[in-house]
């Protein structure tokens, strides 16, 4: 059975987007906007795309960028990959263990 006949089955059906899209998620919305304002329009095209692979190509460097450079505000103006280390930096426990015999 389909997604949409066990939606139907149950009367329920989807408020936004359709299944396996970033719809009804507000964090992949945003970042789905930022891609498409800073890349794909955005001041870092110097034309109209001319493959698909161009855009493939570029967009591995934009989530590269994103990821490790550029700052993001609700991380304290961290890039995600300065974030992430720090947090599990914090998380490490330096104790040396105990055997009890």
């Amino acid at each position: 059975m389909r997604y949409g006949e066990r939606l139907a089955e149950i009367g329920a059906v989807p408020l936004i987007g359709s299944v396996g899209d970033s719809f009804d998620n507000a964090l992949a919305e945003t970042v789905n906007g930022y891609y498409k304002a800073e890349l794909i329009r955005g001041p870092a095209k110097d034309g109209p795309w001319k493959t698909v692979e161009d855009v493939e190509l570029a967009t591995l460097g934009w989530v590269h960028w994103h990821n490790t450079t550029r700052l993001h505000g609700y991380l304290h103006d961290r890039p995600p990959a300065e974030y992430e280390q720090a947090f599990y930096a914090a998380q490490q426990d330096d104790r040396e263990t105990v055997e009890i015999l």
